[in-house]
């Protein structure tokens, strides 16, 4: 088992959807009493819950862990994984927290709300944080690994990266890229160089262009949105909380539904972005001011 010292090494960001709100914050509260630092970010769909922790784990994956609960614990996981470098793993047990963590050095540790008690989840979670990645555990029967197969261990982690990297295209292999493929994209009427192509309705997702130098003014939505860039360089400033965000490709954002923000394109940017409702959108200044605060 890891030492003392050893724990705190790491930050633990937390997150949950509101079926494992209530454990995620008694696994805070513990972590808390452990004197280890730890980052709660609150509780949001699950899968743009789990996307802020895969992307904050994935950008200093040397000092920070990620700990996600939801109903079942299985899709927080799946979609923290889809950032580079995250190994998160569904523990349900103690031994499924020994496995994780010695065959696949397990950095985000993802729980279910709705299976697992919280005395059980402490126990969980202790156990994850305390194992070593290739110590004994239930899948070795407690014995040492054989060279051979720590060796596995370690080249795995580092090749796994690579699959599906080699002789890829964007515009083959990237399945949001395909659906607008020889599709043309309807301009924005009401922000000059934008458009956008509707993907699907209710829930909706789209893809947006806009034009180097571009500039979205101030404004508000009744609905949050999700959104992924896929091209190009943006600055988003969250003028509600005090907030700038800029982003480059593959990073992802959330912003609250009722949120006043601001967004300036560095260059020609598409970006997936998805919502629930109908689209609408309240400006809170005018183009001139927008260009002039950028």
């Amino acid at each position: 088992m890891a030492e003392d010292g050893e724990l705190h090494r790491f930050k633990i960001v937390a997150g949950a959807d509101s079926f494992g709100c209530s454990l995620k914050e008694a696994l805070v509260s513990h972590l808390k009493s452990l004197n280890i630092e730890v980052e709660d970010v609150g509780t949001d769909s699950y899968y743009s819950v789990a996307a802020e922790i895969g992307r904050r784990v994935s950008s200093s994956p040397e000092d920070t862990r990620g700990l996600l609960a939801c109903g079942t614990g299985v899709g927080v996981a799946m979609f923290a994984n889809k950032f580079p470098g995250v190994f998160a793993a569904t523990c349900l047990s103690t031994a499924d927290a020994l496995n994780a963590r010695s065959i696949n050095n397990s950095n985000v540790l993802a729980v279910s709300g709705m299976s697992t008690a919280p005395e059980s989840a402490v126990e969980i979670l202790d156990t994850w944080l305390k194992t070593p990645f290739k110590s004994p555990c239930p899948a070795s029967e407690f014995k040492p690994w054989p060279k051979e197969i720590e060796s596995f261990f370690d080249n795995s982690l580092s090749e796994m990266s690579k699959i599906g990297s080699e002789n890829t295209k964007t515009s083959d292999s990237c399945s949001i890229c395909c659906l607008i493929k020889n599709r043309e994209l309807n301009p924005i009427d009401i922000i000059p160089g934008g458009s956008m192509k509707i993907l699907r309705e209710s829930p909706t997702s789209a893809v947006v262009r806009f034009e180097a130098g571009s500039v979205e003014p101030a404004h508000h939505h009744t609905f949050g949105h999700d959104l992924v860039v896929m091209k190009g360089k943006k600055s988003v400033w969250n003028l509600t909380k005090k907030e700038r965000f800029d982003l480059i490709v593959g990073d992802y954002l959330y912003t609250p539904a009722g949120d006043v923000h601001r967004v300036k394109y560095y260059e020609d940017t598409e970006f997936f972005i998805k919502w629930d409702g109908h689209w609408d959108m309240f400006f809170d200044e005018d183009l001139a001011t927008a260009k002039e605060s950028c």
